[in-house]
């Protein structure tokens, strides 16, 4: 997992998208404040609808849903699918 894990944080350097590498699961979560203001479950719907990228928010999670602008992505997928996704991500400004 870490293979992947850094092979996604490699292809997404050029992204506005910031985080920490994760440890020990196959999401990275990324803080994507400098891209919109957009609440994270209408950012997540966007990208899908506009960028056929699918991501989760991550305020699903939290109690009473708190929005921190960020955005779980999978890294656990092929080289393909990670260099398309990192290809989208590094476009979005």
């Amino acid at each position: 997992t870490r293979k992947k894990r850094n092979q996604f944080l490699d292809l997404i350097k050029g992204s506005n998208f910031k985080g920490e590498p994760s440890a020990g699961t196959y999401f990275q979560v990324l803080d994507y404040s400098d891209i919109t203001d957009e609440n994270d479950v209408d950012f997540s719907r966007r990208l899908v609808k506009d960028h056929k990228l699918a991501t989760i928010p991550v305020s699903v999670f939290n109690i009473g849903q708190q929005d921190n602008k960020q955005l779980r992505f999978c890294f656990a997928k092929n080289d393909e699918t990670l260099e398309k996704a990192a290809q989208i991500m590094n476009r979005i400004i």
